[in-house]
């Protein structure tokens, strides 16, 4: 056995592998990226292809010692890709895909030819596309998509990226020279990590949430804050000093087109969260009511969650109270996506409603400055799903009693 570092999807990893053990196994076996599908095992149907330093390979016959140093991206890497979103609508628009099998190395291959090839007809794609094998569809609706999105990339909404090569490189995917000389392309650069980096990549995702229509919501809460509504209005529009008050939240920075950067983290039970995300918010002052759209990412699972959130603010108690109804749509993509039951989902909404009226409330009294307590640093939401489920089993059992 012998230590093997590289990049995957972004992150540092060091794997034990064996001479013997395949860039495809490693994948599957040593980091449980099971995206990589293995089917013929000879380098001939292509369900296998990932990215090593830019160049889609057959990691079935790739020798995992072979790429020690490289930068290697999987179907898991591209979860928050633009170019990889619009092919992955693309597909099922078209009917692209059955059993899916093939579908992980067919996306990753028809980015690689979108990238590289823009103007590519049908003949071209059906070409380029001849090394990935597919036993349901017949091609059509795969040729079908991939023109599509050449289509749409022609109105000027080109993926910025690093130009892969026009001509063949001059060494194997891996050992670093996989690069052709007539593009003068610069030597590999690893991927900057942290904050910065989740703002990069969200940016655009933020950008087409506002031409889609508002998430439907499917949770609802309501409170009441003891102060008057303009003073409440005042305290919504400064948004640093609301994200303080949500437990576990962080508030980084406005960027320049107006959208805030933020972080969140959570936990629930064994299982903890990091989201970095971006949000913008709608106010109405003639309605006071405000609207909330935002999209983060899990650093460690790469799970996606979008939402969207409108509240409003009525007067009550003779002026001397506001109350705040709120209603939120959500969506979780990835790992994480079991979580996205409503039942879970209506915990985690009260969890963090319950500790931010209190925060909130302090802050506009002027009995703290907004910022969470060190206990709050991450949100805890384990207490509140031992009692939902107590109460589901609970539930459960008058039921079958009443039977």
């Amino acid at each position: 056995m012998s230590e093997l570092k590289l990049t995957v999807n972004g992150n540092a990893v060091a794997l034990d592998v064996e001479p013997r053990t395949s860039l495809a196994d490693g994948l599957r076996e040593g980091l449980h990226l099971t995206g990589t599908h293995l089917g013929c095992e000879q380098g001939a149907c292509g369900a296998c292809t990932v990215l090593v330093d830019g160049v889609p390979v057959r990691s079935c016959i790739s020798n995992a010692a072979t790429v020690e140093g490289s930068d290697v991206v999987t179907i898991e890497g591209f979860d928050i890709d633009p170019l990889m979103i619009d092919l992955r609508a693309a597909f099922t628009t078209h009917h692209a895909l059955q059993c899916g099998f093939c579908t992980p190395g067919m996306l990753i291959m028809a980015r690689d030819l979108i990238q590289r090839l823009p103007g590519a007809d049908k003949d071209c794609i059906r070409l380029e596309m001849s090394g990935n094998l597919c036993r349901c569809t017949g091609y059509l609706g795969i040729v079908e998509a991939i023109q599509s999105v050449l289509e749409s990339r022609k109105c000027g909404d080109l993926y910025s990226t690093d130009a892969l090569p026009k001509e063949p490189g001059l060494g194997p995917a891996g050992s670093g020279n996989a690069r052709s000389t007539l593009d003068a392309a610069p030597p590999h650069q690893p991927k900057p990590s942290g904050d910065a980096t989740q703002s990069s990549v969200l940016q655009p995702l933020l950008a087409k949430m506002r031409d889609e229509p508002v998430i439907e919501p499917s949770v609802s809460q309501s409170f009441t804050l003891a102060f008057p509504i303009d003073q409440v209005a005042d305290s919504f529009s400064n948004i640093p000093g609301m994200v303080s008050c949500i437990p576990g939240a962080r508030f980084i920075r406005e960027c320049p087109d107006g959208s805030f950067e933020i972080a969140l983290k959570a936990k629930m039970g064994p299982i903890s969260a990091e989201f970095a995300g971006l949000a913008e918010q709608e106010w109405t002052p003639a309605t006071f009511t405000g609207l909330i759209k935002g999209i983060g990412r899990d650093k460690r699972s790469a799970s996606i969650a979008k939402g969207a959130m409108t509240y409003s603010l009525l007067s009550v108690d003779q002026d001397n109270s506001t109350q705040v109804d709120v209603k939120i749509g959500y969506a979780l993509s990835g790992l994480l996506g079991q979580f996205a039951r409503g039942a879970i989902i209506n915990q985690f909404v009260s969890a963090i409603t319950s500790q931010f009226v209190r925060n909130v409330t302090l802050w506009i009294s002027g009995s703290s400055n907004g910022q969470a307590s060190p206990a709050q640093a991450e949100l805890e939401i384990g207490n509140s799903l031992i009692i939902m489920i107590k109460a589901m089993l609970k539930n459960l059992f008058n039921v079958k009693k009443s039977r």
